[in-house]
């Protein structure tokens, strides 16, 4: 996970979070804090993780954290919401499958590296902080949302899938069975799990309703 234009300010429409101070940091600092944010969430989890470690991580004082976020919630919330990981790939192959194959195997391999092991150690608190579960859905969750979104849109504009798919619960099947596999029952998102998923559940489902636009008319009985 990187930071693009720094943590952004609290909104009026934002979460319920506040920062003691609105100076900006710069831009390297701001990335620093963010790249110890992930580091000590894979070191030592959700409960091990303190302003100090984030501090000491990132080679700031912890005056510097503190001034901007009273508690690790605030922290983490901040970072989620500008959190993206660079590695997610969404190239543009011609086809709905290669397109669905390319983007979801690049989030495989995010989840099978730090990006996975820091989302791991937050997924259990997601319940028990609503700040938490929020910025995760405005984060990284939109991004993967509007990924698929844009491949779905090409596959319309190729004439691939109908343009009722954009809002059908198909678009959700895939990154949720992996998230499944690889949250719940703690299985490698390998390169045969990532096609069988697209082939048996994800292409099957969007393309659904095209393939019985073209099947024939029942031949009515004698």
């Amino acid at each position: 996970m990187t930071i693009g234009g720094g943590f952004r300010h609290p909104t009026a429409a934002g979460p319920a979070r506040t920062r003691t101070s609105e100076r900006a940091l710069d831009p390297l600092r701001d990335k620093a804090i963010a790249e110890a944010v992930l580091q000590v969430l894979v070191d030592v989890g959700f409960r091990g993780f303190t302003m100090d470690e984030v501090a000491m991580a990132a080679g700031v004082s912890k005056a510097t954290i503190y001034r901007r976020w009273s508690s690790k919630i605030e922290l983490l919330v901040s970072f989620l919401e500008v959190a993206r990981d660079t590695s997610l790939v969404t190239t543009d192959t011609g086809s709905l499958r290669g397109d669905l194959l390319v983007f979801l195997t690049s989030v495989a391999d995010a989840l099978e590296g730090p990006t996975g092991r820091a989302l791991r150690a937050l997924f259990g608190q997601l319940a028990e902080e609503p700040a938490l579960a929020e910025a995760y859905r405005r984060g990284p969750l939109s991004w993967w949302d509007e990924t698929v979104c844009e491949i779905l849109e090409r596959a319309v504009r190729r004439g691939d899938v109908e343009a009722g798919v954009l809002t059908s619960l198909a678009v959700e099947a895939g990154p949720g069975i992996l998230l499944q596999f690889w949250f719940l029952r703690g299985r490698r998102l390998d390169e045969a799990t990532v096609t069988a998923i697209v082939d048996d559940v994800m292409l099957p489902l969007l393309t659904r309703k095209r393939r019985d636009d073209q099947l024939p008319d029942p031949i009515p009985p004698t």
